[in-house]
C-alpha cells in the first residue's frame, strides 16, 4: 500500500514536470528536439551477434584497429562474420584466433576496409572493376580488392560475397560478407579477375611452373593480358588454341611480361620512355628489353597499351594490357622506339637491293642470327644529310645508303657492351671498324669518324641493339 501511495505521488510529480516542460517549450521557439546519435562502426558491430569474431579481431590486432574505426572516417567496412572467420582460422591452420600474429591480423582486417563511404548500388552500378583497401601491398602501396557484381551478388577478389549490405553508420557504412579476404599474391588477383581466364591457363601450361614462380617473394611487375589479347595473339601467329602453342615459347612469352621489382605507373610516367629488362631471355641467354614510351598512354614495345594499372598485391602489382607483347627481334625494336624513324625509313626504302628487314628478323639459331646492330638515332641522320650536303635521305644514292646500312650490322654475334675493349676489330657486314672504351664506348670507322656509342644492350630475342650518335660510313 505505501508502495503504491508513493508511485501515485511519482506519477503525479512526473506529470507536474512534462506540463511545465511543455509550456516552457511552448513559449520557447528556440528549443528543438535533440537528433538520437547514429552508432559508429565499431558500435554497431558490437551490437551484432554475428560479427562478435570480427570485434575481438579487431581488439587483438596491432594498430588500435578499434580506435581507427571509431574515427570520422568515413569508412566502408567489409565485415566478415563468425562462419567467415572460423573457415579462415581452419584453412589457415589456426586453432583460434590468438594463434595468428598480430601484425598479420592486423593487414587482413584493413584489407577490408575501404577509405569513403561506398554503398552496395555504387559497386552495382560499376558491375566491376578496383578498389583500394587501408591494407599495404607491395612497395607500400595501398592493397588493391577486385569487385565483381555480374552473378547478381557483390563479390570481392572472388572469395567473399556481401550477405548483408548498406548497413549506415554515423562514420560509414558496413556490408556483412560470407568469407574473410586474404591479402592477395598477384596469381590470387590474376585468378579472381575473370577477365585474367586465358592468362591463369597459359601460366598453368608453360614450362617453368610459373603460378608458382609468381608465387613467390617477387616482387613482380605483371603486364597481363586480357583474354582478348591473348585471342589475338593466338590467331596472329596461326594457333587454334593455347594447346597449339609449345611449352617453352609459351614460358617465354609470358616472362616477357614480367619485370622484378615494382614498377608503378607513376614510375613509367616520370621517365617519360625508355628500356627495361623482362624475365625472358633473349639471344645470348641474356635478359631480355623491353621498351616503353608514355607519350600516348603507357605503351610496350609500340604495340600493347595498359589499359588498367596498379593492381597492388602482396609481391607485386599488375598492369592489364591489350595485347600480348611478342619477342621482340630487332626489327621490332627500331620499329617500336621513334628514335629510330629514320633508321626505318632507310632500312626499307623501296629501291633497296638487300631486304634488311626479312634478314634482320632471322630467329636467334638461324644463320645469319643473331646480329649485332648499331642503331643511329633520327639525328644522327640528319647531320649525316648535312655532312654529304644532300636534301633527304631519297637523295642517297642506293649503292652508298645499302654500303652506308652495311656497316652498322654484324652476323653470327651477341656482342654485348661488356665485350667491348680498345682497339677492337668489329667486323661489320660492310667491313670493319674499330672499337675503343677509354673514356666512352666509341666507333671510329674507316674514315677516321667518330660514333659515340650513347646506349647499350637493348636485347633482342635475335641479338642486341646499341645505340650510337653518328651514322659510320664506309671507305670514301
Amino acid at each position: 500500500m505505501k508502495t503504491l501511495t508513493a508511485l501515485k505521488r511519482f506519477s503525479a510529480s512526473l506529470l507536474v514536470v512534462f506540463f511545465v516542460a511543455s509550456c516552457s517549450s511552448d513559449d520557447d521557439n528556440n528549443v528543438t528536439t535533440p537528433t538520437p546519435q547514429q552508432n559508429n562502426i565499431v558500435d554497431l558491430a558490437l551490437a551484432t551477434p554475428e560479427l562478435s569474431s570480427l570485434v575481438a579481431a579487431l581488439q587483438a590486432a596491432d594498430g588500435d584497429l578499434v580506435s581507427v574505426l571509431q574515427g570520422p572516417g568515413p569508412f566502408t567496412v567489409l565485415a566478415p562474420d563468425n562462419d567467415a572467420f572460423a573457415a579462415f582460422l581452419s584453412a589457415n591452420n589456426f586453432a583460434s584466433l590468438n594463434d595468428v600474429p598480430t601484425d598479420v591480423l592486423s593487414q587482413v582486417l584493413l584489407n577490408h576496409v575501404i577509405s569513403g563511404s561506398v554503398n552496395s548500388g555504387a559497386l552495382i552500378s560499376q558491375g566491376s572493376g578496383y578498389a583500394s583497401t587501408n591494407a599495404t601491398g607491395a612497395g607500400g602501396a595501398s592493397m588493391s580488392l577486385f569487385f565483381n557484381t555480374a552473378n547478381s551478388d557483390v563479390r570481392f577478389n572472388n572469395v567473399s560475397s556481401v550477405s548483408t549490405a548498406d548497413i549506415a553508420a554515423s562514420n560509414g557504412v558496413i556490408h556483412i560478407v560470407d568469407g574473410v579476404i586474404g591479402l592477395p599474391d598477384v596469381v590470387d588477383h590474376a585468378l579472381a579477375n575473370p577477365g585474367f581466364s586465358n592468362l591463369v591457363a597459359a601460366l598453368g601450361a608453360a614450362d617453368g611452373d610459373l603460378v608458382s614462380v609468381l608465387q613467390g617473394a617477387g616482387p613482380f611487375t605483371v603486364l597481363a593480358p586480357g583474354d582478348a589479347a591473348f585471342a589475338d595473339f593466338l590467331s596472329d601467329n596461326g594457333f587454334a588454341s593455347l594447346g597449339d602453342v609449345p611449352t617453352d615459347v609459351l614460358s617465354q612469352v609470358l616472362l616477357n611480361h614480367v619485370l622484378g621489382g615494382a614498377t608503378f605507373s607513376t614510375d613509367l610516367i616520370d621517365a617519360i620512355a625508355g628500356y627495361t629488362n623482362t624475365s625472358a631471355t633473349g639471344a645470348g641467354d641474356n635478359a631480355m628489353s623491353l621498351y616503353f614510351n608514355t607519350s600516348d598512354g603507357v605503351t610496350f614495345n609500340g604495340i600493347s597499351t595498359v589499359v588498367a594499372a596498379d593492381v597492388v598485391g602482396t609481391n607485386g602489382v599488375i598492369h592489364a594490357v591489350d595485347a600480348v607483347i611478342g619477342l621482340p627481334t630487332v626489327v621490332d625494336f627500331a620499329l617500336a622506339d621513334p628514335t629510330f624513324e629514320t633508321l626505318v625509313a632507310a632500312l626499307t626504302r623501296d629501291d633497296l637491293t638487300f631486304d634488311y628487314v626479312g634478314t634482320l628478323s632471322t630467329p636467334n639459331g638461324t644463320a645469319p642470327a643473331p646480329f649485332t646492330v648499331f642503331a643511329p638515332t633520327n639525328m644522327a641522320f640528319g647531320d649525316l644529310l648535312t655532312e654529304l650536303n644532300v636534301a633527304g635521305l631519297a637523295d642517297i644514292p642506293e649503292a652508298t645508303l645499302k654500303a652506308t646500312l652495311d656497316m652498322h650490322a654484324v652476323a653470327g654475334a651477341n656482342v654485348r657492351s661488356t665485350a667491348l675493349m680498345d682497339n677492337m676489330t668489329v667486323g661489320t657486314l660492310g667491313g670493319n671498324i674499330t672499337a675503343n672504351i677509354t673514356g666512352g664506348a666509341t666507333l671510329t670507322d674507316a674514315n677516321g669518324r667518330v660514333s659515340n656509342i650513347i646506349a647499350v644492350d637493348v636485347q633482342a630475342s635475335n641479338g642486341v641493339i646499341h645505340v650510337i650518335d653518328k651514322v659510320v660510313l664506309p671507305p670514301l
